[in-house]
């Protein structure tokens, strides 16, 4: 490898790290967020306090520097209990029902990651009750009519992960994935960088998708 190419990769290495969105430490928690040089005083005063477990990606944001923080406050074991308790901009959620609610993914996998959560904590899908059952599918189905509507995806995928050695985040309280997937979404940023690029901040993507939901409610009222 020549110096100039590794010169070149190296600042763009440097460039991709200043905008990346900084990983949830537990250390983090009792402090707060510094607002960077330049910008405004109520810029690091937003707090995302949605739901979702870290992974190994960072993810960078398309506004520049944009601030994006974990909640300091989150004390509860079960983050599906608590969001309900919240405004739907804080707790990210997109649509509430009578026994299910969806809400963006705090560490989406990709824009528009969204979840359909019961209200009443239970790890067995078998165990739900029947309007519970019904219900969640409802909210299944206008959550990718959403997505489809808003977001325009190639392709979308729905499911469980049932248990902690699932892979599930929060193995003891189920919750359905709505994913919106694009050609290339797993590119070489993801594979080789470690690195998860997201056009828009949670809050933004949380109010789009609430606007379109209640669009497709509007019109099935009429329909």
């Amino acid at each position: 490898m020549s110096s100039r190419t590794g010169s070149a990769r190296a600042t763009t290495s440097s460039r991709l790290r200043e905008t990346s969105v900084p990983a949830f430490k537990p250390s983090d928690a009792a402090g707060s967020a510094d607002v960077p040089a330049g910008e405004p005083a109520h810029a690091g005063t937003y707090v995302d306090s949605g739901v979702g477990t870290p992974d190994r990606l960072e993810r960078l944001w398309a506004p520049f520097r944009q601030a994006y923080i974990t909640d300091p406050g989150r004390t509860s074991t079960d983050p599906f209990v608590e969001a309900p308790k919240k405004s739907d901009e804080d707790a990210l959620i997109i649509a509430r029902g009578e026994h299910v609610y969806a809400l963006l993914n705090l560490f989406p996998y990709n824009a528009g990651h969204l979840m359909v959560v019961p209200y009443r904590k239970e790890s067995q899908l078998e165990n739900l009750t029947d309007a519970e059952t019904a219900e969640l599918m409802a909210f299944a189905k206008k959550a990718v009519r959403t997505l489809k509507r808003v977001s325009r995806p190639e392709a979308i995928n729905v499911g469980f992960n049932l248990g902690k050695a699932s892979g599930g985040s929060v193995g003891d309280h189920l919750h359905l994935h709505v994913v919106p997937r694009w050609a290339g979404d797993s590119n070489f940023m993801t594979i080789i960088d470690g690195t998860k690029v997201l056009p828009a901040l949670l809050r933004d993507t949380r109010a789009v998708l609430a606007a379109g939901w209640q669009e497709i409610e509007e019109e099935d009222k009429h329909a």
